[in-house]
């Protein structure tokens, strides 16, 4: 892509893309699987394959420092315990309307921690993609389980605090930031395995199809961090976090494609409320014209 302005809402929007298979992938184990057990083979698929990749690529990797990346991948990490947890206990589409509400949080911690204060636009697009959540919730058609629930806005909150992390390592490699951030989940997963009961016997996990949509979770989990890294590490938090938002709408329209779940009009409002904001960020950054003296410039360092 030539337009760097339009890359991280493009990266992002692919990222999405992946994280929806993965969700889905996940809330289809429940019946099958532990939510630990669906975490674990997600972070530690992901760690082994970003280390792999790292070897073949020799991509120059870090652990203690700097502090940022441990902020980012703690946060991360109980973001990702506690989505899926989560996902095990409710609708995937009505997860992600909790947890894709991280944006609100990110705007609010951007200004004090970042020094980027929203723009009114960026306000307006915020509260306008929030609405549309509400709307896509609908909680006036039944009452939601309050732990999972909160577990779920939790992990919104917690995926702020990682996604502003990750905005401030622009000088990190994003594949070494994938596996510190793989390593400390899977320590995590693990960590939730041990603590939090199980419900389901290990016999479970011999059932080829239970191995591959295993394998799905992780390695869609890896490609969608992949893509949601460069978003972050080069574009602003809480644009690239408000685009985020059309997650939502995406599995949605896949629920309904598998039979899912129904699309009324209600679910076509927020839908538009959701995307709305995503497509007028993406159409107001554009790459500012090189004037000539600058393309000679350009040029000439070139050479």
């Amino acid at each position: 892509m030539k337009s760097v302005g339009i890359k991280p809402y493009v990266w992002m929007l692919c990222g999405c893309g992946w994280f929806s298979i993965m969700a889905l992938t996940a809330r289809s184990l429940a019946d099958t699987c532990d939510w630990q057990v669906v975490a674990v083979f997600r972070s530690g698929l992901a760690c082994l394959i970003a280390l792999l990749v790292a070897k073949i690529t020799r991509t120059p990797l870090v652990f203690l420092r700097p502090p940022m990346l441990w902020v980012r991948s703690i946060a991360g990490s109980c973001s990702m315990v506690a989505g899926f947890f989560a996902f095990a206990k409710m609708d995937t589409s009505t997860v992600l309307t909790f947890t894709n509400t991280f944006p609100v949080w990110v705007a609010l911690l951007s200004w004090p921690l970042l020094r980027e204060k929203p723009t009114s636009g960026v306000w307006i697009a915020v509260l306008c993609a929030v609405l549309g959540v509400g709307v896509t919730l609908r909680p006036f058609d039944g009452a939601v389980p309050f732990l999972p629930a909160a577990s779920a806005v939790f992990a919104s909150l917690t995926t702020a605090i990682a996604m502003l992390g990750l905005n401030r390592l622009k000088g990190v490699k994003p594949l070494a930031v994938i596996l510190h951030f793989s390593f400390v989940s899977t320590v995590f997963s693990a960590v939730a395995l041990v603590v939090f009961p199980c419900t389901h016997g290990i016999e479970q996990l011999y059932a080829p199809i239970t191995l591959v949509k295993l394998g799905i979770v992780g390695l869609t989990g890896t490609i969608g961090q992949l893509f949601l890294t460069w978003a972050f590490s080069s574009g602003s938090a809480t644009k690239v976090s408000v685009v985020g938002l059309s997650q939502v709408a995406l599995v949605m329209f896949l629920e309904a494609m598998l039979g899912w779940k129904t699309i009324d009009l209600l679910n076509v409002v927020g839908t538009m409320l959701v995307l709305g904001p995503t497509g007028w960020l993406m159409a107001r950054e554009r790459k500012p014209p090189i004037k000539p003296d600058e393309t000679d410039l350009a040029e000439a360092a070139i050479e």
